[in-house]
């Protein structure tokens, strides 16, 4: 989302219009769930997804023609069968999904404290909001009834257009329902009389503090900002600790465990990863991120090297506390045992616990 904004933006600023189609909503199988976004340029570059890739270039090319005339497209799709008779694509998918593309004009896209830097700022806050439009096009045909942002405390950027008393009260009404979507932290889809509103939550990435910025951290920290994550490295080496070895990380730390540091996560919504391949400092490490918010704690080694920090630290049998760190995927080298843990942060964020999906039988995004 933030990339998409960026681009949102500096297209605007230079005078070029842009086509955002989002997912509003899904019912069945489904590969992104409602939320997911494209961005189409003029001459036909995107950016950001809205399906596995079965449905891209079909979006593309009717976003393409909302840049042309400006008028706002809502969409169906069945991916089901051969034998599907709406707007079917035989995919195979057995799902359907509703998609809005809709315009931004230069206007719009770079306009001070409007909606789109508005929350392109707050995507680099804290801070959970809601994103809600009226899907349905108005009276004019063609546009949609607007897009508002909802913070905690209401409505934040952003009006519905065609301003009177009957959107008015509308109005009053989505920030009802966009403020009910941000105290679930879910998406919603809701039907206010004749209009069809998309609550878009948006819910700030999870934190991850890696202590010990050796070669073996490089692929976790790649992998955890790939998939997510807003990462930060603290190791008290500076040869180490640099930006050209961690250009994904969005905060370097150069201290010690026992070093006062402002602004070192430690919050629930942050997860430590510890790899220091020293007994001493994983140890002091351990012991100063248990006394925070954090309520995972990852620590490389074998089994007994765990076992001993947690004896020493009263901790054995923290919930907290997970070592030897990683999914069990019989990973071996840097890179594989990054993506092991990383798997189990993602695991861990997701309150899942990991196995074979086809062992599912369940919905995968229930």
């Amino acid at each position: 989302m933030a990339h998409i904004l960026d681009r949102v933006v500096a297209l605007g600023r230079q005078g070029r219009a842009t086509a955002l189609a989002m997912v509003t909503q899904i019912s069945g199988s489904a590969y992104r769930r409602p939320g997911a976004k494209l961005l189409v340029e003029a001459g036909g570059r995107f950016l950001g997804s809205i399906s596995g890739g079965c449905l891209e270039e079909d979006v593309r090319e009717i976003g393409l023609g909302v840049l042309d005339s400006g008028a706002s497209r809502l969409l169906h799709y069945d991916t089901g069968t051969d034998e599907t008779k709406l707007w079917g694509l035989g995919l195979g998918c057995d799902g359907e999904v509703d998609i809005l593309v809709q315009p931004i004009s230069p206007t719009d896209a770079a306009a001070e404290g409007g909606v789109w830097t508005r929350v392109r700022a707050l995507l680099d806050g804290d801070a959970a909001f809601v994103l809600a439009t009226v899907v349905d096009a108005d009276a004019d045909g063609g546009r949609p009834g607007g897009t508002i942002v909802v913070g905690s405390r209401g409505l934040i950027a952003g009006a519905l257009r065609d301003q009177g008393p009957e959107m008015a009260a509308l109005q009053g009404e989505v920030v009802r329902l966009a403020s009910a979507a941000l105290a679930s932290g879910r998406s919603r889809f809701d039907a206010v009389g004749a209009r069809r509103v998309f609550a878009d939550v948006l819910l700030p990435p999870p934190k991850l503090l890696v202590c010990g910025a050796g070669d073996d951290a490089r692929p976790t920290v790649t992998l955890a900002a790939m998939v997510g994550f807003r990462v930060s490295v603290a190791d008290h080496r500076a040869a180490y600790l640099t930006a050209e070895r961690f250009p994904e990380a969005q905060r370097l730390f150069l201290i010690r465990p026992e070093d006062e540091a402002p602004g070192l996560p430690g919050d629930a919504d942050t997860y430590a990863v510890i790899k220091t391949h020293s007994l001493m400092r994983d140890t002091a490490w351990v012991k100063r991120l248990s006394a925070t918010g954090i309520h995972y704690l990852g620590v490389l080694g074998p089994r007994a090297r765990i076992e001993k920090i947690a004896a020493e630290l009263g901790m054995t049998g923290d919930p907290r506390l997970f070592g030897p760190i990683g999914v069990d995927i019989g990973a071996d080298g840097p890179e594989q045992v990054g993506l092991s843990i990383v798997a189990e942060l993602l695991a861990v964020h997701s309150h899942r616990k990991p196995r074979h999906l086809r062992e599912r039988s369940e919905a995968i995004h229930a």
